[in-house]
């Protein structure tokens, strides 16, 4: 146990965050998302479990120790829902709820049609699957400096 660690935090979880510098992004992922062979394509080579948690809740752990850049065209990424680009889920609104208190000043909030999400997904650093259900409940956040 760490002073200040949220105890949901798993160790691999917190070393990935550790590893990451500025520009780096990780991959929150929903249930259905395919974690695992996204995984092998990035810096950490397996998705790193957060049970229990939904996309929201894992978005609010991670950015609690891991700021959002504010120096590139976005922070923070949602899959976007097929055919409907502009419409968003509530799994969309509960995690923009989240982002938009940790934003940095010139922070961007964007979304990335769904196959684009997939092949970007493949040059993270690593991936974050939760236990998320609702569907499109997949996100890309970027790293800041601190």
């Amino acid at each position: 146990m760490l002073i200040g660690i949220d105890r949901r935090m798993p160790p691999a979880l917190l070393h990935c965050l550790a590893l990451m510098g500025h520009g780096d992004e990780i991959v929150v992922a929903d249930a259905n998302f395919p974690s695992g062979s996204t995984a092998r394509h990035c810096v950490v080579q397996e998705a790193i479990p957060l049970a229990g948690l939904d996309a929201p809740a894992a978005i609010e752990l991670i950015t609690d120790l891991m700021p959002l850049d504010g120096f590139f065209d976005y922070s923070a990424l949602r899959m976007q829902i097929d055919n409907e680009p502009d419409t968003t889920g509530d799994v969309h609104n509960d995690a923009w709820h989240i982002l938009k208190k940790r934003l940095p000043k010139n922070g961007v909030l964007s979304s990335i049609e769904r196959q684009a999400f997939y092949a970007q997904a493949n040059e993270a650093f690593a991936v974050v699957r939760t236990c998320e259900v609702r569907a499109y409940g997949c996100f890309i956040l970027r790293k800041g400096v601190v």
